[in-house]
């Protein structure tokens, strides 16, 4: 038996539509990570990106469980001594919702070069509108 891998030329890109309306952020998040990572194909192959294209739309109306809506808090450091800056959950989804899905997701893709390309191919809305109908991503259940 020999032991197929996919050429580059080969791997088929497609575009999903997920809508996150009352969707549980860290369940959503693992499944979007799985699509995008190319997991739920069987040609998967793990130094290759053969992943699919994700819209999420409605980001704003994501949900969270336990009280996180205070307790949860992010982090970003500038690099500069004293760069230090949070924001809870809260404060994020009215400043940008996107955010938190992207953040979420990017936790669960690998911490290298390919997980950043991985990530480049997830567009986040806040709203039910999005400019990519042109590529007539089919909406998914998740």
């Amino acid at each position: 038996m020999k032991t197929y891998i996919p050429k580059v030329e080969d791997i088929e890109k497609r575009w999903y539509l997920v809508d996150a309306e009352g969707k549980v952020l860290g369940r959503l998040a693992s499944k979007i990570a799985r699509i995008l990572s190319g997991k739920n194909k069987p040609i998967y192959t793990p130094h290759l990106d053969v992943g699919d294209f994700v819209v999420v739309i409605n980001a704003e109306k994501v949900r969270v469980t336990g009280g996180k809506e205070k307790k949860k808090i992010y982090y970003h450091h500038s690099g500069y001594p004293g760069g230090l800056k949070s924001w809870t959950y809260e404060e994020l989804l009215k400043k940008d919702p996107s955010r938190i899905i992207r953040k979420a997701v990017q936790g669960m893709l690998p911490k290298n070069k390919l997980g950043r390309r991985m990530l480049k191919k997830l567009k986040v809305y806040p709203g039910p509108e999005h400019p990519h109908q042109a590529q007539k991503p089919q909406k998914i259940e998740l």
